[in-house]
């Protein structure tokens, strides 16, 4: 068997790191865990986490970025089909939106004391921002797309667009979570057809020249 270089085995130990630091988070809660659990489940010492992440808070991070990933790179790929198929992609995305707002609840409630700890410890802040950014970047070039295909003009930029699309996703999967009934299948998608349908647009512009 080949032996591991040095990149590859602190990869893989990561890897086992974050596994077992989302087992712990899913048993105890964000608050509960603690560096010395996650570091026993993995069957490593609290050194190896320590040498690999900063804390319990860079280690949430990175696991709730790393789904937050794998979310977006399931709403590009819907959304580059819907295109394809001639479908509407902000149907796609109220659709995908019922999909996250109905399960994970677990994850909901990770995010949410998290959020909360972060809140009364400021400099933990930096680290969900950073995690934020992450999302945000990956969401830019579909909105980037979905801007151009609507003709809005470049005076909204996608960077800002990323920001109100992830503010109200969250905000109406949350209520979605409160009460099914507020939040249809549909209301998403119409949301951000309404906000794109009152952005400016090239045309209007060339017309004022």
């Amino acid at each position: 068997m080949r032996r591991l270089t040095r990149a590859e085995a602190r990869a893989q130990t990561r890897e086992r790191l974050l596994d077992a630091a989302a087992e712990v988070f899913a048993r105890k809660g964000y608050g509960a865990a603690s560096v010395e659990l996650i570091a026993e489940s993995a069957g490593f010492s609290v050194g190896a986490v320590y040498s690999n992440f900063s804390g319990k808070e860079q280690l949430f991070s990175e696991l709730m970025s790393q789904r937050a990933a794998g979310r977006v790179e399931a709403i590009v790929a819907a959304m580059g089909t819907a295109r394809e198929q001639g479908e509407d992609p902000l149907a796609v995305l109220g659709r995908m939106l019922v999909a996250a707002a109905d399960k994970d609840i677990e994850t909901a409630a990770l995010q949410t004391e998290f959020w909360l700890h972060a809140v009364r410890n400021p400099q933990t802040m930096d680290i969900l921002a950073r995690g934020t950014d992450r999302t945000l970047a990956m969401l830019r070039d579909v909105l980037a797309q979905l801007l151009e295909d609507h003709g809005v003009d470049r005076s909204v930029t996608p960077e800002s667009f990323a920001v109100v699309v992830l503010a109200l996703y969250q905000g109406l999967v949350r209520q979605r979570r409160t009460d099914p009934g507020r939040v249809s299948e549909d209301l998403f998608g119409q949301a951000l057809a309404w906000q794109i349908a009152g952005m400016p647009k090239a045309t209007d512009r060339a017309s004022r020249k």
